[in-house]
């Protein structure tokens, strides 16, 4: 009897650790995907196929909305996940990155390579199945282009933010053109200012962990001191510039009213005075104001055109 008191005890605690291990091994998995950054993927993508189907009269086909954002979600958790994959190695030797499961050994490199693969194989069919051709195409110029183009740019040259920049900005083209099935100046526009965004968003980030990028040998900024602060101000200032009169395109052209246009001018102003502040200080402090701001603006921009229509 004593012995079998015994055993049961031990029986319970190995399927405890069986649930735990996988438990653990399922978040492993879901922290490759990049959940923070697919949040803003999927309003950028929504936002897009809503205005998409604004713009040309169309009846809001909800599954259709669904079909898109799915598709696009796959494809981008599988362009983080294997975007991690080659990056293991320099992921382990940053602070803010060598916790994420491939650098910190959780899983093993085979697997994350065919779990990217898969995710991104399985988007790419499936926005060509559910949703057009022209956004599987996108998808999958997303996905090359960031992999094989910003991604071994990082290690060479700071021109790997402008780089960065063009598949960065493509969620709003999948989504406009899922509902449009076509392309517009307008669909450009949104794209612009989606691409104009970006560079005061991780110049806050490159600024933030830069001796992690140095420690891990990546060109994200010039190694020159000086050079390092001119790049700052010029790839945060001169994008915040333009993104101004971009985001009031709508109002110029007749597309949205006064209520847009005050929102919209308030948001760029705040937008640019962190910017300025952060160009000024260079501070990780100022830079985590900056990086908080450029989180809220795109969302909020994207709500001004949903409510006012400025497709």
């Amino acid at each position: 009897m004593a012995t079998k008191s015994m055993v049961a005890p031990l029986a319970l605690d190995s399927t405890q650790t069986t649930r735990v291990s996988r438990s653990s091994t399922l978040a492993a998995y879901w922290a490759l995907t990049k959940a923070e950054v697919n949040f803003l993927i999927v309003i950028t993508t929504f936002a897009g196929f809503y205005l998409g189907c604004e713009a040309i009269g169309r009846n809001f086909p909800l599954a259709l909305a669904i079909n898109a954002v799915l598709g696009t979600l796959l494809v981008a958790s599988g362009t983080g996940t294997l975007n991690q994959y080659v990056e293991r190695e320099f992921d382990a030797q940053m602070r803010r990155t060598a916790r994420r499961p491939l650098a910190a050994g959780r899983l093993r490199p085979s697997a994350v390579l065919r779990f990217g693969v898969a995710l991104s194989l399985a988007g790419t069919v499936y926005l060509a199945w559910t949703v057009s051709l022209l956004a599987s195409l996108l998808a999958l110029a997303t996905f090359l282009s960031y992999l094989f183009l910003y991604t071994p740019l990082k290690r060479k040259s700071p021109l790997c933010t402008l780089v960065g920049a063009l598949p960065g900005a493509m969620p709003l083209l999948i989504g406009w053109a899922a509902a449009a099935g076509r392309l517009t100046y307008d669909a450009w526009g949104l794209y612009a200012a989606l691409f104009l965004w970006q560079f005061p968003h991780f110049m806050a980030i490159a600024w933030m962990y830069r001796e992690d990028y140095d420690r891990a040998r990546y060109m994200v900024l010039p190694r020159d001191l000086r050079a390092r602060a001119r790049f700052v101000c010029i790839q945060t200032l001169l994008p915040l510039a333009f993104l101004l009169p971009i985001s009031l395109i709508p109002a110029f052209i007749g597309k949205a009213g006064t209520l847009y246009t005050v929102a919209a001018s308030a948001l760029g102003i705040a937008f640019l005075y962190y910017g300025t502040r952060f160009v000024l200080n260079r501070s990780n402090s100022a830079a985590r104001r900056l990086l908080a701001a450029s989180i809220l603006y795109i969302p909020a921009l994207l709500l001004l055109m949903l409510l006012f229509g400025a497709s």
